[in-house]
């Protein structure tokens, strides 16, 4: 009956009216709730499954939540949950797929007429592409209603059955396009669900592990917290193999998916690029750049997968990132060869063009900053012949108008990332100009910037002077030797300066007009190029100032642009010629009369005035491409005629707008009060540095001094173990000694008895007592002499403790001292336990003596028995320790007395860097004293003046007296000359006495 009643509703067409599409959806979603057998559900979510493309708003409305309780209650039936998953795919989904031709969804697809959702509704492609997406994300959210769906969801991923695998990756995959960051959210709060998803990239099935490439590439979009887990779970290893095994750049669809989603990782993410680079995966992109000698055939996917490479690189080293994870990744990059092989790449013929701007924007990120890298770029020479420098050979398509826009882009950050932070490039790219250095022979890279520079293309005359400008970013010497190049403008005429030509070029406006009308660019474009030349250069430059206004024209040339009311395209160049004027003014050092500081500002007063000459220079800073520029180092610009500001020229407005404003609203006396506290200040800061020389010399002194006080506390300690090994040993000995004695006094109590025997051991004894008390004697004045060395020393010692207290009482504050008395203390102790051993030993050898009379007495004995043998050999082996003994005391002295040299010559380094600090504290008092002499001769200066002005003043007053008429003004001067040279004598009066 039930499978009776399905095929009246999904079988041939009724005799009657026929359902329209919405009663088929509505009969079908009864059968999917109601239906108890699983074979009836799975005919019925089968045929909504085919219905659901075409039938999507009916679909998704009535039959999601069937759709829904389905994937919750039939888990055990792989097939239904496939149908499940393929029709919310389909209701989800905004992408126009083809439906999947499948004969068991035509056979379930019941007979429907045109009657659905799209049938009286006339739209546009556009409206219909725009209501298909408001279908996906509304279906989105209802699925999302409830947040278990998504967790049901990845569980049913862990299911290995491709039926219910595959069409589950597509749906999740459709949730994040349409609902990216409420789905991450739920995907980072479930248990594993986001090792769940990292298990489809080990999947054998090829489709499967695609599409989980497709998967996490929409759930690592914009979440750090992703992101970072999805690294840890060996994404970096497993897509990296993946790379690999599909072939590196030569590889399909895959490749670049696996680009798609490194990018995604590293991208903005200093924690996964720091461990992408500790894991030395940076060292495994080196074989993707292997391009060989036929590059004639690149495929548009190999393009792709190229592309992405260099762009992930660039990710790396980014000017975005940390200054220290970028300089770590370049220096990784050279190190393993990476840069090598871009450099091959650059110089290899055959490269498409959008590659090779791809490429030169990666080498110029690589290098940019890195002294290492740049001078390795510095020497890559063309395959060309002769051989020619790469910078040469980019800087000839900079300056090329026939070259793609682009690719003069690239090449002119190519060239500032090479010259940035790096003086020694500066340098050579300069000495390319200067008259010793140029080879007529050759192109150079100063030629083609002068070419560029005074060409008749606009383009090409920014970009020269942009690169130009580079080369003398914050390097002062750079920019006082460009003032040496001369150019020979034309025959027969005198060699002019760069800066001349530069300044001749801004000053001929009729002639820059008339060409840019005739010929391709702008001439708004070649005066802004030359005028962020001109203020690079001059900035920070006093001499360069001095040659720019020592030109009479230049001067009135900029009051005039200045003044004059121009068009909008006009505004700009009046703002940088503003600019110009305003370093001219604040970086000017008055050595030339007719252009000084006070001067300049009079003529901006009366020329322009101060306000308006104010709002002409904020005409820089509000121009619309200026923030853009200001953004980042590239120079990125959507056509040549937006190609106006350079991003480090942007660096510099910002810096002296400010203080360019400040310093033409400042009156003259103003400025002679910053003057006066500038030199002060300069004194102060000159005394500074002295005494900070001065105390980093003493450190340096009291350091080594301290590391020799902590060589000799070593050996002072080695030295004291010694002696401490030695007293044991002597302890032993005495030991042994007092027991040898008590056996050999019982001995000769048992011999006394024979007095012939007796007599002749008298006779001996008598005769080799008087030669052991020679010995002893001269024993006695061998120590009374070490006695008296030993005081001498002592003095001696006590005499460098007092100097050496003293100077490190100087040095550092007693610190010294207290190590060298500590020293001093433990000679002192080592010197009294010597003695005490001299002594011991002295008592040995006197009771040695005893021991060999009565030893020999014994020997002769007739009754000798074997234990005198026997104790004649101890004896024996007794006196040889004993002089061993006596041996190793010597050295022992020896070694004090190198210690006490060394001490000796550690106090004469303290006393030699006491004279030091007394010379310099001379040489101040000299220095005070010249300083007061100075002050008393400017007193007796001051006197005469005030005399003499006061006999000026008497003088006046009898010409007054006479009838005789005086000037007011004079008056008026002369009264405020005295009472400025007043105020002076009170400001020095003030200064001596804080002084």
């Amino acid at each position: 009956m039930t499978m009776n009643f399905f095929r009246g509703v999904m079988g041939g067409q009724p005799a009657g009216p026929q359902p329209t599409g919405a009663e088929t959806i509505h009969k079908l979603c009864d059968r999917v709730a109601s239906s108890t057998l699983l074979e009836d559900r799975r005919d019925a979510v089968r045929a909504l499954k085919s219905l659901s493309k075409k039938y999507r708003l009916e679909v998704g409305t009535q039959a999601m939540d069937h759709l829904i309780h389905i994937l919750q209650t039939d888990r055990s039936d792989s097939e239904i949950l496939g149908y499940a998953l393929d029709t919310l795919y389909n209701i989800i989904c905004n992408d126009e797929e083809e439906e999947q031709d499948e004969s068991e969804d035509m056979a379930a697809a019941p007979p429907i007429p045109v009657s659905g959702k799209h049938k009286n509704v006339p739209v546009s492609d556009e409206n219909a592409q725009k209501h298909e997406e408001d279908l996906g994300v509304l279906f989105t959210d209802k699925f999302l209603g409830d947040s278990e769906s998504v967790t049901l969801l990845l569980t049913l991923l862990e299911e290995f059955d491709f039926h219910v695998r595959w069409p589950g990756v597509k749906l999740l995959t459709a949730l994040l396009k349409n609902q990216c960051n409420q789905v991450q959210g739920v995907i980072l709060v479930s248990p594993m669900g986001v090792s769940r998803l990292m298990d489809l990239l080990a999947d054998s099935r090829e489709v499967i592990r695609n599409d989980g490439l497709l998967l996490l590439q929409q759930l690592t979009k914009g979440n750090a917290a992703i992101q970072k887990i999805v690294a840890f779970e060996n994404a970096f290893e497993r897509l990296l193999d993946i790379i690999t095994e599909e072939g590196s750049s030569d590889g399909g669809i895959v490749v670049e998916d696996c680009l798609l989603l490194l990018v995604n990782l590293l991208k903005n993410n200093s924690s996964n690029q720091n461990f992408f680079k500790e894991g030395s995966y940076i060292q495994r992109m080196k074989p993707w750049f292997e391009v060989g000698d036929d590059n004639s055939g690149w495929s548009a996917q190999k393009v792709t997968n190229l592309h992405l490479m260099l762009q992930l690189v660039r990710v790396m080293v980014s000017p975005v990132n940390s200054p220290g994870a970028t300089s770590s990744c370049q220096k990784s990059m050279y190190q393993c060869g990476l840069l090598q092989q871009l450099c091959t790449i650059l110089m290899a013929t055959g490269v498409p063009a959008d590659i090779l701007t791809e490429t030169i924007n990666t080498v110029s990120e690589v290098i940019r900053g890195s002294q290492i890298n740049q001078d390795y770029f510095a020497s890559v020479n063309a395959p060309s012949n002769p051989p020619r420098p790469a910078i040469v050979v980019l800087l000839m398509s900079m300056v090329n108008e026939r070259q793609p826009f682009v690719l003069r882009c690239a090449v002119l950050y190519c060239f500032q990332c090479f010259l940035y932070k790096n003086q020694k490039g500066q340098g050579e790219i300069v000495a390319t100009l200067l008259p010793s250095t140029i080879d007529a022979n050759s192109i150079s890279a100063g030629q083609l910037l002068c070419g560029g520079l005074f060409s008749a293309d606009s383009l090409s005359n920014w970009c020269a002077a942009v690169a130009l400008a580079h080369a003398l970013q914050d390097n002062l010497t750079q920019k006082e030797q460009l003032l040496r190049v001369q150019l020979a403008t034309s025959l027969g005429k005198p060699p002019v300066s760069l800066l001349q030509q530069c300044t001749n070029i801004l000053s001929q406006g009729d002639k820059i007009n008339r060409r840019a009308k005739s010929e391709k660019g702008s001439k708004v474009q070649t005066r802004v190029g030359l005028l962020m030349l001109l203020c690079t250069w001059i900035s920070n430059c006093p001499i360069a100032v001095t040659h720019f206004l020592h030109n009479q024209e230049n001067v009135p040339f900029l009051t005039g642009q200045i003044s004059e009311n121009l068009g909008e395209d006009e505004r700009l160049v009046q703002g940088l010629c503003a600019l110009l004027l305003g370093i001219c003014i604040y970086y000017n050092d008055n050595s030339l009369e007719n252009y000084t500081k006070e001067k300049l500002k009079q003529l901006i007063e009366k020329r322009i005035g101060k306000e308006n000459f104010v709002e002409k220079l904020g005409f820089v800073t509000k121009h619309e491409l200026y923030s853009r520029a200001a953004q980042k180092p590239q120079p990125v610009f959507p056509s040549p005629e937006q190609m106006l500001f350079d991003h480090e020229f942007t660096k510099l407005v910002k810096e002296l707008e400010g203080v360019i404003t400040k310093a033409v609203h400042k009156t003259s006396e103003e400025e002679k009060k910053e003057e006066e506290v500038k030199k002060t200040l300069e004194q102060h800061d000159s005394i500074v540095i002295q005494y900070k020389d001065l105390i980093r010399d003493q450190d340096t002194q009291i350091q080594e001094l301290r590391e020799q006080v902590s060589t000799l506390s070593l050996n002072s300690e080695q030295m004291q173990n010694q002696v401490t090994q030695q007293q044991s040993q002597i302890q032993q000995h005495k030991d042994q000694y007092n027991i040898l004695k008590l056996k050999l006094g019982k001995d000769s109590q048992g011999l006394s008895s024979s007095q012939g025997e007796g007599a002749h051991v008298n006779g001996l004894h008598t005769e080799e007592l008087g030669q052991l008390r020679e010995e002893v004697e001269e024993l006695r004045r061998q120590h009374t002499l070490q006695h008296t060395q030993l005081s001498d020393k002592d003095s001696l010692i006590n005499t460098l403790r007092c100097g050496a207290a003293a100077a490190a009482q100087t040095a550092e504050g007693g610190a010294g001292g207290f190590d060298n008395t500590e020293l001093l203390g433990e000679v002192e102790s080592l010197r009294s336990r010597v003695q005490a051993q001299c002594a011991e030993i002295n008592q040995l050898q006197t009771e040695r003596l005893e021991l060999i009379r009565r030893a020999e007495a014994v020997s002769s004995a007739p009754a000798s028995s074997s234990e005198s043998s026997a104790d004649t050999v101890k004896v024996s082996e007794l006196e040889s320790r004993l002089a061993a003994q006596t041996t190793e005391t010597e050295r022992l002295k020896e070694e004090c007395r190198g210690l006490r040299e060394g001490h000796a010559g550690l106090e004469q380094q303290l006393a030699s860097a006491q004279s030091t600090v007394a010379i310099e504290q001379t040489e101040k008092t000299k220095l005070q004293q010249e300083v007061q002499e100075s002050k008393k001769e400017q007193d007796d200066l001051l006197m005469l003046l005030a005399d003499q002005d006061q006999k000026i003043l008497n003088l006046k007053q009898r010409l007054r007296d006479l009838g005789e008429t005086i000037d007011e003004d004079e008056d008026d001067l002369d009264a405020r000359d005295q009472f400025g040279e007043d105020d002076d004598d009170d400001e020095e009066e003030d200064e001596e006495n804080n002084d």
